[in-house]
């Protein structure tokens, strides 16, 4: 076991654990470039989505969280697998991590794929994008920042984009579709079970905090041939036979 500035970083392994929850995390004590641009994947699960993008850019760094060990530890045999030094996993809350561990003006990517959406009613409340949420991630998030989301409950889809209109340093940008490769578990699910899909995606464009930040890395391919398209859509997969 490592402990390096106040964060435990067990031997070879990408999990990483504060040993204060109300300290914010410090990046040059998690990764051998700090100055790399940081890409987040909240609720990232066994890390499909979050690996396959890290394996193609050493150059980024990504940080993984979910609140389930037993997820972790699968993404954590991949990324041991593939020697991976710019993937970090850390097993928190995503509304925790983002509100009180996550750097000011630290984020230049973030991605929430399917998050749980509560579909009782009495149950909304649990929904992790909400108002307070949204003021927790401009925080977080670099001017120029992006913030990519997909969702399979078209109900919680449209509460999302609401959520989202009420938060002017938001605006809507061209939708993320992830490669065959990068696709999660639940994405493969649901495309194979041709059942709709919601994505939005916004760019932060103002900042009521103090500090700057460098602008985040140009628009990844799939963002650029989607660059006519609507910015906000729920996607119906495509039969097999196209």
């Amino acid at each position: 076991m490592t402990i390096v500035n106040g964060t435990e970083i067990a031997s070879e392994s990408a999990i990483v654990t504060p040993l204060s929850w109300t300290r914010r995390l410090t990046l040059k004590d998690l990764y051998p470039d700090p100055d790399a641009f940081l890409e987040i994947d909240l609720g990232c699960g066994k890390g499909g989505f979050l690996i396959a993008n890290a394996s193609k850019n050493s150059n980024i760094n990504y940080l993984g969280i979910d609140r389930l060990l037993v997820r972790l530890r699968k993404a954590e045999t991949k990324v041991s697998r593939l020697a991976l030094k710019n993937v970090r996993l850390l097993r928190v809350e995503v509304s925790y991590a983002v509100k009180y561990l996550l750097p000011q003006a630290s984020v230049s990517v973030c991605y929430i794929f399917f998050p749980d959406p509560w579909p009782k009613r009495r149950h909304h409340r649990r929904r992790l994008i909400n108002n307070n949420f949204l003021c927790s991630l401009n925080r977080a998030m670099c001017p120029g920042g992006k913030i990519h989301i997909a969702t399979d409950h078209l109900n919680y889809f449209e509460e999302i984009r609401k959520c989202f209109r009420r938060h002017k340093e938001y605006e809507p940008t061209s939708i993320l579709l992830s490669t065959e490769d990068e696709q999660t578990e639940f994405e493969r699910i649901f495309i194979s079970n041709k059942k709709m899909i919601g994505r939005c995606s916004y760019t932060k464009v103002s900042d009521t905090l103090k500090g700057t930040h460098t602008t985040p890395p140009s628009p990844r391919p799939e963002e650029k041939a989607l660059g006519t398209m609507s910015s906000d859509a729920c996607q119906q997969p495509k039969s097999d036979n196209g």
